[in-house]
């Protein structure tokens, strides 16, 4: 590698050849890398010296393919000279193998694709690679030394030396951190957890020291800095000061108040609204922490400030509905501007004397008066002649069975076939002769033959297509040879295995010894070649769709008339043919018009190639063949398996057809053959492309050239004018050219034109590429079977520019796009099936795949198993590139190779790629013959069943559509505001009211019922047996029951104890840790007899101490508690080693264990001197993970509870059955307070024995006959999913739900309607009323804003657009309409509640059906927080405010939580109209995006719906990226499909760009215990990279 700084293209001839001759061996193994090495800088030795002293080494040639580090010289578009072509081959020589392969290979665009990625070396920027967990991905190690092809693996193996000299130096494309930047780089992040890898110090660009001479000397890490990804999109130049954030992200983050679970430095709410929204997480001491995760998040944010390409257009925003507008049409796009274009025609179809009136015929004639004469050759796997058919045997065994076929099918009198009966002819590639006989036999017996694949499992890619295509044919018999029968897939009877989607076939075996010999006097029927249908060809469309193409036989036998006069076939030559001979080229030349000429076929099986690639070239050379079919592939194949083999001599060709000559990457292919193979006697003029379709049969092709004559002139086209469907000779820029070669003229007999390929078939103007159309007899004549398609293919009329048809004739779609050239030859640049529309402008799936394959080095994947495809996303198509990877390939060599791929077609096709996936080796879908199945690739990624092990997804880049982002309009009282009576701006004022609370009848009960400690105590006086309270255990027995008395007796032990104890003063905060049961009622009434203010904490979990016990200290610290009351384990756990692990278990206060305590009775039971007093305080964890505790006085107590047992109708004689956590809010209510107020009995069910008896619950309302139960969500949720399929046994076992009137789930979000939905659904069946499930509404400032009672009408549903709410507006529209979003009312506000909904900034009201903030005004409001600090300003804001205008006097609390209220056509138990309220989700909560506002709750619903390995999900932002975790309930490899899915689904729903995708395991979401999701909890683990996620894809 010594020679870093010599332009070859100035050496001398000689030692320019003398290179390529080491360049030569080098490819073709001869010669050792090293040794390769050492003879090349010897060659070079004494040109170095002089050079470097003339010329600094370039900045930038790492990427030049070859050993060789010197840019060969660009050669013409004619220049086939003996030194450019050595250069082609130098460049070609460390490549080996390939399948879909060397077509691709063009230097020019391999130099194109290095300099378009220089370009981009320039302007670095670190992007963040993705992080996998390690498990993730085991691949299968695959057998590394298979012969190239594409089925198994294909072509690098053969170069082992490739690895022993680094091809390119690491830090030429490496500055391995950002300049100066604080991160320096992302830690790798395939190194799990936090251990660094060093990173190289950034070298100056211009002095970039050459790589080091010896692998040896490589530093260790030297291809894996993340940051390395630093080109990929980087248009903008990172400012040396360090990554500097958008204007709208914070550059320093600040410090936000830790949550609960991350103890230290707790902020207790009072917060303001905006604090949650700040962006720093820190750890558990308070020190700022640089994440690996945030560091990512930043470089991926700098990645996307460089500017889009293409121009984003004014978006038009309607005010109901975002119209995406398509980008306004660039006024510099390059038009047509020719003439329209004129017909072409080709030479006449010349009459011969001899030719045969039918196909038939002239095989009757060779077999009668030729029998002796070869008419096929097979080869064995090896290459070597297996048989020889001759026109005799073929002749009289194609008799055979067509003789068998009409008459010996069926019993003696019933026929089987008649003619013009469809049969499938299923034969593998090895065996051509039966194929022949087979094929020929149809057409003497005038059944028409449909050749299929052999199919090979009942998986096979499109097997169900072609089952669609046997069923459109009508096909119910298969002939197939013994041997392949025998291989075909069986059911254990010994059956044929039904394939899918196939219709019942017979199988017929068409071997010789089970023919019959027609008796003396049958003949077959040979009559004049007419319109009926004579074969039909199989046609796979992009979609996947199989079709038949019907032909003629009278189109069948002018086509073989066509291609004997433009090949100048002459009876008796001999042709090698390597196509598959089913169909196509293969077919045509090779099986018909070879017959019709009387032709020897040496047929050369794709197993065969695969085994000796050069055995075609053998064949030719010992039969001295006169003509050969081939493909690109077998051309590259047989260049890199020349073992300069000097005896095999291509002299004798006349005539190389190459099939796929109409591909544009076939220009290098024919080349570098040439090059190599002009020194064993092939002449340049032999070399014949040809443009054919299924539909149009052969198109054009080139006709056998003259010695010595010109070669045909080739087009260099520019990119960017084929982009917008225009032809113009590229002149500018040389990367985004593409040159292609002529297919030469059109076929003999045929009239051709190019029309537009979309809408009306208008003619094309001479420089605009458009479908080439045919006109000609010998082409397909329909889709057999499918009359609705086969109109708009073959039945064509061109129209002129004003729209009038240019005749009468009809032409042919060949579904290829081209222009005619100059002197009438015929250039084609790609095919409809490949094309990608994207934002209006054309790109060939072809070029896409070639630029992907230029970009070096190729070890990553496999040249010949890469797929292109389009999907749909946000109203345009989006480029997916799919490709597998080599078992050996590294993450960074994966992620680096993604990354240039992306800059390089950036660069050269100006169009970015929406996602680059690389799956494990093998596992694409494969056509028949090794390809890959893109319809079904394209079907797997959008099922998410590719299973992907690297993934990039770019949304970023490449979505230019999105709608403008929304300017927030001056906030301000307008005159559109103005009030008159209760209507603002012309709309009822949006309030509600629930009924009055009125006086209770009985005076008495209201006086004892100021302090629920005097209704006890009246309670235990009055009624001391009436049993309040049963508690269940998980078998459903009851383990503890309180009757009054037995309630106030205990109550009063504990009052003692805490009364005897010094240090426990009257007001002072008592903490009780208890877990769901009748000690922790009892506790609480004991505080309130002592004079304390209970605070009821959920206990820690003793398997999860670390976790949940700082929460428990928290609250403990916070509420300042002077007392701890709890039962004898949780006191031995408080102080237990495990505890002191995690909170320092020295400082607790006062621990009393209320177990065993003595019988003793307080001196006085404590009475509060006024009602406004502390009753308890209410502490609870916020969705967004703040901590709050709020102050509940003895008046919002008991008017809570009398406003709750007049909405539910409680008395004492009533049952009641709770399952909830009675912690904090309405749980606790219900469960501790309303049965002492109201006496009715309340059965309690502990939620979490629900996890070891799913049916407790249920059965327990069916046992007692509850009509009232009151749960949470994730109970209702336990039971739906866990036995939602067991209705049945819950039936059998006497389950009956007919009892229950009203269960409500008690929440503090809005109405699950999908769960709530499903429960009532699924319960049905066992007696469940569809009107008994409703929800609650409580908040921090107001515990229960509304409970659905027994009186109220039934909750209403609504559909709201969704567009309208992120704009905070609310438009009703009808159910099902498109993004349409169900609302269910939150029950019925309860008595004495008033709610209004108000403006949140304005703070003015607004009228019904708009959005805003729920203001609450009820005599149950809290008091306040209580707060630390006292920040009474806050208090104020939240529990103390007045409207703007309107009424000014009533104080309101602010709940944080956007909904509006809707005047139903229900009427309530007043009679008045009701006024549903409706909660749509927190203040807190939502996501503020593109200037709109975003509730969790519904992206997540999308998110969850896109694939069915999807849990729970959560999304939060961070620094204005959304961020997506998803837990992945399948096994980890569906874990990468997700990425594009959550992508997709939140682009179409949400109008939004994923960020970050994170993919973690079941239950890493933390859950509160009213089920309800932690997502700043969650924010804060994924920022401080406590997840463990599976894999965290971050799109660019």
């Amino acid at each position: 590698m010594a020679e870093r700084g010599v332009d070859v293209s100035a050496l001398p001839q000689e030692v320019r050849e003398q290179l390529a001759e080491l360049d030569l061996e080098l490819s073709e193994g001869d010669i050792t890398q090293k040794g390769y090495e050492k003879k090349r800088a010897k060659v070079l030795a004494s040109y170095l010296v002089q050079t470097q002293t003339l010329a600094p080494p370039p900045a930038y040639d790492a990427q030049s393919p070859g050993p060789s580090s010197a840019p060969a010289p660009e050669p013409g578009p004619s220049n086939s000279s003996s030194s450019s072509s050595c250069h082609r081959r130098t460049r070609r020589s460390h490549r080996s193998g390939g399948t879909r392969d060397e077509r691709y290979r063009s230097d020019i665009h391999t130099e194109a694709v290095q300099a378009a990625l220089a370009k981009h070396k320039e302007e670095k920027m670190a992007l963040p690679m993705p992080t996998k967990r390690r498990s993730t991905y085991v691949q299968s190690p695959v057998d590394n030394c298979t012969p190239p092809d594409s089925s198994s693996s294909s072509d690098d193996e053969a170069v082992s030396s490739e690895s022993a000299g680094p091809q390119q130096s690491p830090d030429t494309w490496i500055n391995s951190s950002l300049h100066g930047s604080s991160t320096s780089s992302s830690a790798s992040s395939t190194l799990s957890h936090g251990e660094s890898r060093p990173t190289q110090a950034p070298q100056p660009q211009s002095q970039q020291a050459p790589p080091p001479p010896a692998p040896s000397a490589q530093p260790p890490h030297s291809h894996s800095q993340p940051s390395a990804l630093a080109e990929a999109f980087a248009q903008t130049r990172i400012d040396p000061g360090g990554g500097v954030g958008p204007p709208d992200v914070p550059s320093q983050a600040q410090a936000r108040g830790s949550r609960v679970d991350l103890p230290a430095n707790a902020v207790v709410r009072g917060m303001s609204r905006g604090q949650s929204r700040s962006s720093m997480m820190e750890t558990a001491d308070g020190v700022p922490v640089s994440s690996r995760v945030s560091t990512k998040i930043q470089q991926l944010l700098n990645t996307l400030k460089r500017p889009k390409r293409p121009p984003l257009s004014e978006f038009f925003m309607d005010d109901q509905e975002e119209i995406v507008e398509v980008p306004q049409v660039d006024p510099n796009t390059p038009r047509p501007e020719g003439r329209q274009i004129i017909p072409v025609k080709g030479e006449p179809l010349g009459v011969v004397s001899n030719w045969p009136p039918a196909l038939q015929a002239a095989l009757a004639r060779w077999g009668a008066t030729q029998g002796k004469s070869p008419a096929l050759t097979a080869l064995d796997i090896t290459g070597k002649p297996l048989y020889t058919l001759t026109y005799g045997k073929l002749w009289s065994r194609s008799v055979k069975l067509a003789y068998t076929l009409l008459n010996k099918l069926g019993t003696r009198n019933e026929q089987i076939l008649k003619p013009g009966d469809r049969v499938a002819l299923v034969y593998p590639n090895s065996d051509p002769g039966m194929f022949w006989v087979a094929f020929y036999g149809c057409l003497l017996a005038e059944v028409i033959p449909v050749p299929i694949e052999v199919p090979l499992s009942r998986k096979d890619a499109g097997s169900s297509q072609v089952g669609f295509l046997l069923g459109s044919c009508g096909v119910g018999l298969a002939l197939t040879s013994e041997i392949c029968l025998k291989g075909l897939p069986k059911i254990p009877t010994g059956e044929i295995l039904q394939f899918k989607g196939w219709p019942r076939l017979k199988w017929v075996v068409t071997d010789t010894k089970y023919l019959t010999k027609p008796s003396k006097d049958w003949q077959p029927h040979i009559p004049t070649a007419n319109t009926d249908t004579a074969y039909i060809e199989y046609k796979a469309s992009k979609e996947g769709t199989v079709m038949g193409v019907a032909v003629s036989k009278v189109a069948l036998l002018t086509h073989c008339q066509a291609l004997t006069q433009a090949c100048n076939y002459c009876e008796g030559e001999t042709l090698v043919n390597v196509l598959d001979f089913k169909k196509d080229m293969g077919l045509w030349h090779g099986v018909l018009t070879s017959v019709m000429n009387r032709i020897h076929t040496i047929s050369v099986p794709y197993a065969v190639m695969k085994a000796c690639p050069l055995s075609w070239v053998q064949r030719v050379h010992i039969h001295k063949a006169r003509l050969a079919l081939v493909k690109c592939r077998d051309l590259h194949w047989a260049m890199m398996a020349n073992r300069d083999q000097r005896e095999t001599s291509l002299a004798s060709l006349r005539m190389l057809i190459v099939a796929d000559g109409a591909n544009p990457w076939s220009v290098s292919s024919c080349d570098a053959f040439l090059n190599v193979f002009q020194a064993h006697g092939l002449k340049p003029e032999v070399i014949c492309p040809c443009a054919t379709s299924p539909e149009a049969m052969t198109v054009a092709i080139r006709r056998p050239g003259v010695p010595g004559a010109p070669l045909p002139a080739r087009a260099v086209l520019s990119m960017t004018g084929l982009s917008h469907g225009v032809i113009r000779v590229n002149t500018e820029d040389k990367n985004s050219a593409l040159t292609v070669q002529d297919v030469g003229h059109v076929m003999p007999g045929a009239l051709m034109c190019i029309v537009k390929p979309d809408g009306p078939p208008m003619l094309c103007k001479t420089d605009e590429i458009g479908e080439i159309v045919v006109n000609s007899r010998a082409g397909g004549n329909m889709y057999y079977g499918l009359p609705g398609v086969t109109k708009n293919t073959f039945e064509v009329i061109p129209v002129n520019a004003s729209g009038a048809p240019i005749g009468e004739i009809p032409f042919v779609r060949s579904g290829l796009l081209g222009f005619v050239g100059p002197g009438s030859l015929i250039f084609v640049v790609g095919k409809n099936e490949g094309l990608l529309m994207v934002s209006g402008r054309r790109h060939n799936a072809d070029d896409l795949v070639a630029t992907a394959l230029a970009v070096e080095p190729v070890k990553t994947v496999y040249r010949g198993r890469i797929a292109v495809f389009s999907v749909t996303v946000f109203y345009d198509e989006r480029i997916v590139i799919v490709a597998e990877q080599r078992p050996d390939a590294s993450e960074e060599d994966s992620f680096q190779w993604m990354s240039r791929v992306l800059q390089a077609i950036d660069s050269i096709h100006q169009v970015g790629l929406y996602c680059l996936a690389l799956v494990p080796a093998n596992t694409l879908p494969k056509t028949p013959l090794g390809g890959i199945h893109i319809s079904d690739t394209k079907q797997l990624f959008l099922e998410g069943a590719l299973h992907p092990c690297n993934i990039l997804m770019c949304p970023h880049t490449c979505v230019t559509n999105m709608p403008k982002p929304r300017q927030k309009q001056p906030v301000g009282v307008g005159p559109a505001s103005i009030m008159l009576g209760n209507l603002v701006a012309g709309k009822r004022i949006a309030q509600a009211a629930g009924r009055d609370l009125g006086l209770i009848e009985d005076q008495d009960l209201i006086r004892k019922h100021q302090f629920l400690t005097e209704a006890l105590q009246w309670r235990a006086q009055t009624d001391p047996d009436h049993t309040l309270y049963v508690l269940l255990n998980a078998k459903g027995v009851a383990v503890c029951t309180a009757t009054c008395v037995q309630l106030h007796k205990r109550a009063e032990k504990i009052a003692a104890a805490l009364m005897e104890r010094s240090g426990i003063n009257i007001g002072e905060n008592v903490v009780l840790l208890y877990p769901p049961g009748i000690d922790l009622i009892a506790a609480f009434y004991g505080c309130l007899y002592a004079g304390c203010i209970p605070v009821t904490v959920r206990p820690p979990h003793p398997q999860n101490l670390s976790a949940t016990l700082p929460t428990v200290r928290m609250i403990i610290d916070v509420s300042k508690a002077a007392c701890i009351l709890t039962t004898q384990v949780l006191m031995k756990i408080l102080r237990s080693k495990e505890a002191a692990a995690s909170v320092n278990i020295k400082t607790w206060p006062i621990i009393i264990d209320t177990d065993d305590l003595p019988r003793k009775r307080p001196p006085t039971i404590y009475k509060p001197p006024n009602a406004e007093m502390i009753a308890y305080l209410d502490f609870s964890v916020s969705t967004t993970g703040m901590l709050t505790g709020v102050k509940i006085s003895h008046v919002a107590v008991s008017a809570l509870c009398r406003s709750i047992k007049l909405q539910c109708e409680l008395y004492s004689s009533r049952q009641i059955a709770i399952c909830l956590d009675p912690y904090c809010g309405l749980g606790f209510v219900l469960w501790c307070l309303a049965s002492v107020y109201s006496g009715h009995q309340s059965i309690l069910i502990p939620p979490l024995e629900l996890e070891s008896s799913l049916t407790l619950w249920l059965g327990t309302l069916s046992q007692y006959r509850i009509r009232d139960t009151f749960c949470s969500y994730s109970v209702m949720e336990l039971c739906t999913k866990g036995l939602g399929g067991q209705t049945e046994l819950l039936k059998a076992r006497g389950v009956n739900l007919a009892c229950v009137r009203s269960c409500v789930v008690i929440a503090e979000e809005r109405p699950r309607l999908a769960l709530t939905h499903s429960f009532s659904k699924l319960f049905k069946d066992i007696g469940l009323s569809m009107r008994a499930v409703s929800t609650a509404f409580g908040s921090r400032v107001n515990l229960a804003i509304c409970l659905q009672g027994t009186t109220g009408p039934d909750s209403s549903t609504v559909y709201v657009d969704m567009k309208s709410l992120r704009h905070d507006r609310v438009r009703l529209v009808e159910r099902g309409a498109p993004q349409s979003l169900p609302l269910m009312e939150s029950g019925t506000i309860l008595p004495g509640v008033r709610v209004i909904i108000v403006n949140p900034e304005t703070r003015g009201p607004l009228g019904d059906s708009h959005l805003g903030e729920i203001w609450v005004n009820s005599p149950h409001n809290a008091t306040g927080y209580y707060t630390i600090y006292g920040e009474e300003n806050l208090q104020a804001d939240h529990f103390n405010t007045k409207l703007s205008f309107g009424d000014p006097q009533t104080l309101w609390a602010r709940t944080g939580y956007l909904g509006f209220v809707k005047r139903t056509e229900l009427t309530d138990s007043s009679g008045d109209r009701h006024d549903a309220l409706f909660v749509v989700g927190s203040l807190d909560e939502t996501l503020e995006l593109r200037g709109l506002r975003y509730h969790p709750i519904d992206i997540e619903t999308s998110v969850s719906r896109a694939h069915r390995s999807i849990g729970e999900s959560a999304v939060f932002t961070w620094t204005n990226l959304l961020v997506v975790v998803a837990e992945l309930c399948g096994s980890e490899q569906d874990a990468l499909d997700l990425v594009p899915l959550v992508t997709n689904v939140v682009l179409e729903e949400h109008h939004l760009i994923v960020g970050v995708v994170v993919i973690v395991d079941p239950g890493v979401i933390p859950i509160n215990s009213r089920g309800e999701k932690q997502r700043m909890h969650l924010r804060d683990s994924f920022l401080a990279d406590q997840l463990d996620p599976i894999y965290v894809a971050y799109n660019m």
